[in-house]
């Protein structure tokens, strides 16, 4: 059972960069590609950004592509993303996600993990 954490979020202006990590624990985090989701009020999760188990395949969502870089460190079990010019568009509740494929999909369903999320709010 693979757990997942996620940190580094909080109330920031727009402009202003944020990195949220994930670490995890209980698995082999080498094998799992990983994705970051994100939830805005109101609005159904959607995909964000997400790394293959080695890192040389990486996916965002236009929405975020250009400003967010996924990035994973398998020797600490962790994966990052960093955010930058944050709009107030990207307000959400970030979640950290597993997929045990290894390889780098968009799509929420096939990823078996999933962190407790946590909270960006960017005002204008």
């Amino acid at each position: 059972q693979v757990q997942l954490v996620e940190s580094g979020a909080g109330p920031v202006q727009a402009g202003d960069s944020l990195r949220l990590s994930c670490a995890a624990s209980g698995g082999a985090f080498s094998t799992y590609a990983m994705g970051w989701f994100r939830q805005a009020p109101g609005k159904e999760r959607e995909f964000a950004a997400t790394i293959s188990r080695s890192g040389g395949t990486i996916y965002y969502a236009d929405s975020v592509k250009g400003r967010f870089t996924i990035s994973r460190d398998n020797a600490k079990s962790m994966v990052f993303l960093q955010m930058n010019s944050l709009q107030p568009e990207d307000t959400a509740v970030y979640y950290c996600a597993a997929n045990p494929s290894g390889v780098a999909l968009t799509s929420g369903r096939v990823y078996k993990y999933w962190g407790q999320g946590t909270q960006v709010t960017v005002s204008s």
